[in-house]
Parts: structure tokens; C-alpha cells; sequence
């Protein structure tokens, strides 16, 4: 069953292309990393997809809903009412937490399951509880954002996310705040997420973690696929040579 269907998706600032002609799927179960380098459009398809950003032209189909299409030339998007239905197939996670700092974690938690869910709270909470557990933060619940460090600000927005019970999870560059010990922390996390078969974007930098963990991954630049495949053909088979140059420098600053 196919969580996510983009086609022919086209997006521009003023007269800059950010997003040329972008096809692709995702599977349930999958997990799908997209790579690329800076400035290559890809947190930008993440913001249109999640209607952080609306595109010019093409079409977006969420877990069997259309959010998009295009007609005479243009997108024309579901009424808000479907868009708001739409909304509860996925959950994002920022790359820079977005908690909200005047709330405990708790209430970080469980604010949108009884605010846009109709939760009671004692059924948010009940939720809370076991995500925070999950993320290995079950004595956080009263601590405020400030408390805690990036990488634990990081699994509570992830467990933020998921207190919708969403289908699809993105993440936006999750690792890119933190340091690397902390980035290890980000990483098992959603590991054990793609063990337990949860269907994934994740928009990253971490090359190892994109290797070992994606079904899937694309490489983008300049606003385009370049190439799209398993991680071995991308990784360790490409003859593609803008691929081929992006992992040749991404070893070089690693070594560096």
C-alpha cells in the first residue's frame, strides 16, 4: 500500500526553482532517506508535503487522500476540512525541536491529542506516559524544555509527534542541532521505530545512518532526483557522477 504518492511536483520562490518535476512513493513499512547537499530542495519537499509550503504544480496523495492535484496548469488543493483530515496521517519532526518552552514536556505531549484528537487526559497522559518510556524519558514528564538536553529535546518531540498515532513520520534533518554523541541517541531512536515497521522520511545528513537503516534512498541536487534506489546502489554501485562527487565529499569532510 503506498503511504505517500508525489508526482510531478513543482515549487519556486519568486523566479528561483527549488523543486523541478519530483516524482516518488513511499511504501508502507518503508523507510525512505533522502540525502543531498545544502540548498537542494530537500526540506522544502518535506514543507510541501506536510503543507508548510504549497507547490505550484503536481499532485500529493496521503495515505489514499488527495491534498493536491493540478487542474488547467495550476495546484488546486482539497478543501480545509480534507486538509485537516489529512493532517492527522503524519507527523513531523523539526530539526530544531519547535517544543513549545512554557510547557511542561507532559503537556508538550498531549496538548494536540485532547486540543485536535478529543483526548481525555487522562487517555493523553496514558499515551504520554508510554512514549516517554519508549524514548527512554519516563522521569521527565514535569521537566520544562530548558531542562533538558538537545538529544532529550529531540526524543520528545519525536514522542510528541507520535501521540497522534500518525502513519507516516517525517523528519527533517533530526540530527543536524546536535552534537554527535547526542546524534547517536537521535539515531537508535528511530532505529527501533524502523524495526517496528513504521513508514519513514527522513531527511538527512547521517550517511552511515541512511545506509544501514533506509529501504530506500534519494539523492537530490539542485532541486531535482538525481537518483533513487537501495542504499547499495546508491551508496556502493552508483556510476552517476554528481552522486558519485556529493559522497566523494561527504568522506573527505568526514576523514577532514
Amino acid at each position: 500500500m503506498k503511504m505517500l504518492e508525489a508526482k510531478n511536483i513543482e515549487k519556486s520562490f519568486d523566479k528561483l526553482e527549488v523543486l523541478k518535476n519530483i516524482s516518488f512513493d513511499v511504501n508502507k513499512g518503508e523507510v525512505l532517506a533522502i540525502i543531498g547537499p545544502s540548498g537542494s530542495g530537500k526540506s522544502t519537499l518535506l514543507r510541501c508535503i506536510t503543507q508548510l509550503e504549497t507547490i505550484d504544480k503536481g499532485e500529493i496523495v496521503i495515505c489514499g487522500d488527495t491534498l493536491v492535484k493540478t487542474v488547467d496548469g495550476k495546484a488546486v488543493y482539497a478543501s480545509k476540512e480534507d486538509r485537516h483530515k489529512i493532517n492527522m496521517h503524519y507527523g513531523l519532526v523539526f530539526q530544531n525541536f519547535n517544543l513549545f518552552p512554557h510547557m511542561s514536556v507532559m503537556k508538550n505531549i498531549t496538548a494536540a491529542p485532547i486540543n485536535v484528537l478529543g483526548k481525555s487526559k487522562e487517555e493523553a497522559e496514558a499515551t504520554a506516559k508510554s512514549l516517554l518510556k519508549k524514548m527512554g524519558l519516563a522521569d521527565r514528564g514535569d521537566y520544562y524544555p530548558y531542562q533538558l538536553s538537545g538529544g532529550q529535546q529531540q526524543r520528545v518531540s519525536i514522542a510528541r509527534a507520535m501521540a497522534l498515532n500518525p502513519e507516516l513520520l517525517l523528519f527533517d534533518e533530526p540530527t543536524s542541532a546536535l552534537d554527535p554523541e547526542l546524534t547517536g541517541e537521535i539515531l537508535k531512536v528511530i532505529r527501533s521505530l524502523a524495526e517496528e515497521k513504521m513508514t519513514m522520511i527522513v531527511v538527512t545528513h547521517e550517511m552511515a545512518f541512511a545506509k544501514n537503516v533506509a529501504d530506500r534512498v534519494i539523492f537530490m541536487a539542485d532541486g531535482v532526483i538525481v537518483e533513487s534506489g537501495t542504499p547499495q546502489e546508491v551508496f556502493e554501485n552508483t556510476k552517476n557522477p554528481r552522486t558519485l562527487e556529493f559522497l566523494a565529499k561527504y568522506n573527505e569532510d568526514r576523514e577532514g
